[in-house]
């Protein structure tokens, strides 16, 4: 649920901050005193493009931020926890501080682009507005409800669909890159060979060329290194007076001659003799290290040519030996493929119809799935529609049968007559954009039992009615809210009756400057409002009780 819209320094808003509650959440205001800049608010927080123009005068920078209360959601944990963000009691905040050039989100905290906002937001909000409603017009939209509506088992079994579809088109794709003639086969397999018996005669073996490179490094700096472990030699050895040896064997004798007297020189006596031992089996080892070291010329040269001809395969066939390995291995069994090429793409042949049986099969139990979710689907929205003053309304789910994809072979449209004795007709031809509103509402009604999302924002889904038609649309809204957080723009009254939290959005002009608000408003505010809206100039005693009026039979409709 949308707890609370906080807004600062966007268009006319200089601060606002709106705690929305369950149930029905009626925004209403005079013509431009700024509705618009809620839902744009809203959208701007869920990643809309941003226009430097919408800052407001003056200000550096905007802030919009949204507020949700959460249950227990699995998937939208999951969502979180894929992007490594926190989540504490139950609260998930939305941010976005928006400056010329660029923008920064926040999701509890932690900075996401506007990809993960969107996909976050799809478990929290769902957003009508005119773009939606003409959503309506496209058949792709048709197929999205009807699956909504056929619930888990639609889902399971279009996930067998999209996965049986992937591996048909992915056979079908490698049988196209496979198919060679006999000149093609010859030329590969002519390489192949060369390549495979190339590697075959270099006979590798893991884990070489790292052996090798020490030698060559070794023979390459040999003086170097013969040079250095003399010097060395000279200093630790005993072959003269001011070698390291000769120093510790006088140390240790002066040592000798008083360690009688005190019984701690004892340890210093030991530590000593450590030294003198490690030292003598270090010159020991360096010089038989240097009486070996010896530059072998032909070992140097064959060296070289290993190494020359393993850096020349690496860079054919890999950076390391490893690799070279795992290309013979692969060249290998291309060539075994195509050595017996009609057997393989027969195999290949195979392969495909067998998968294209298995997509046929998920194809089919889909369908049976939807079609006998739309013989539902189509009463219950036929008396969703007549609830909202469709009179005489017909309405059809046609399904015909196309080329399967990832969604199955299914081509889902609505069909609908509003006129009696008129045939249906697909909704582009019929239906008028209030129509298409209410057609929506309707559709919300049948889902909201199905639909997992809290908050649903409705923006001008009262365009082009009146009367009757404003009140059934009202009936309907207020079922949707007892089940779902409804937010709701409009300019009815009938509408507006029905609400459980009623905010009145308003411009004023404050100091020379002009200011958007948006606040709650009080019983008697509400019935102003209201009579504001049933179109009285003056709110007098008489329009207040109008109104009074309107809201009593909202409130009965409510009980």
């Amino acid at each position: 649920m949308l707890l609370g819209l906080h807004v600062k320094n966007l268009a006319l808003i200089e601060e606002t901050e709106v705690e929305f509650g369950k149930g029905l959440n009626i925004l209403t205001g005079e013509t431009g005193a700024g509705k618009s800049i809620l839902m744009g608010s809203v959208n701007l927080a869920l990643g809309a493009r941003f226009d430097k123009e919408l800052l407001r005068d003056g200000a550096e920078n905007a802030l919009v931020e949204l507020t949700f209360s959460c249950e227990e959601d699995a998937r939208l944990n999951s969502k979180l926890e894929e992007f490594d963000i926190p989540i504490e009691d139950g609260i998930i905040t939305i941010s976005r501080r928006l400056q010329a050039g660029k923008s920064i989100s926040k999701v509890n905290g932690e900075t996401v682009n506007s990809k993960q906002i969107k996909e976050i937001a799809e478990y929290l909000i769902d957003i009508h507005g005119q773009h939606e409603h003409q959503s309506l017009l496209n058949k792709k939209k048709h197929l999205e409800i009807l699956d909504a509506y056929a619930g888990e088992e639609a889902k399971e079994v279009c996930r067998e669909v999209q996965g049986a579809y992937r591996e048909f088109v992915e056979l079908r794709k490698l049988i196209q890159a496979e198919e060679l003639d006999s000149a093609a086969q010859q030329r590969e397999k002519d390489l192949l060979l060369f390549e495979v018996q190339e590697i075959e005669s270099a006979r590798l073996v893991v884990g070489e060329d790292e052996e090798l490179e020490a030698r060559y490094r070794k023979l390459t700096n040999g003086k170097k290194i013969s040079e250095a472990m003399s010097e060395s030699y000279r200093y630790t050895g005993n072959e003269s007076d001011s070698g390291a040896s000769n120093a510790l064997g006088r140390a240790l004798r002066y040592v000798n001659s008083v360690c009688d007297y005190d019984e701690e020189l004892a340890d210093l006596q030991e530590q000593l003799i450590q030294i003198e031992d490690m030292l003598s089996e270090y010159n020991r080892q360096v010089s038989s290290y240097l009486s070996d070291l010896e530059f072998d010329g032909e070992d140097f040269y064959h060296i070289e040519e290993r190494l020359n001809e393993i850096n020349r395969l690496k860079d054919k066939y890999g950076n390391t030996i490893e690799d070279i390995v795992d290309a013979y291995e692969n060249k290998h069994a291309r060539l075994q493929k195509l050595d017996d090429y009609d057997a393989y793409m027969a195999e290949l042949e195979s392969k495909l119809k067998n998968q294209e049986k298995i997509l046929e099969a998920a194809c089919q139990r889909l369908s049976d799935i939807r079609r006998k979710a739309a013989v539902n689907l189509t009463d219950l929205l036929k008396k969703a529609l007549e609830n909202l003053n469709f009179l005489s309304v017909q309405f059809e789910i046609a399904m015909e049968r196309k080329d399967a994809s990832e969604k199955g072979f299914d081509d889902v449209e609505f069909l609908i007559s509003t006129n009696p004795g008129e045939k249906v007709k697909p909704l582009m031809q019929v239906a008028s954009g209030g129509e298409l509103s209410r057609i929506m509402l309707a559709i919300k009604t049948v889902l909201a039992s199905k639909d997992d999302i809290d908050t649903l924002i409705f923006d001008e889904i009262d365009s082009g009615i009146s009367g009757k038609t404003a009140w059934k649309v009202a009936e309907q809204l207020n079922v949707v809210s007892s089940v779902h957080q409804v937010i709701c723009i409009t300019h009815l009254p009938q509408i507006a009756a029905m609400a459980d939290q009623h905010f009145l959005i308003e411009k004023n002009a404050v100091d020379g400057t002009t200011l958007t608000n948006i606040r709650q408003v009080c019983e008697r505010e509400q019935l102003e409002e209201l009579a504001r809206l049933l179109g009285s100039d003056n709110i007098t005693e008489a329009a207040i009780s109008n109104a009074a009026e309107m809201r009593n039979q909202a409130l009965q409709q409510k009980a």
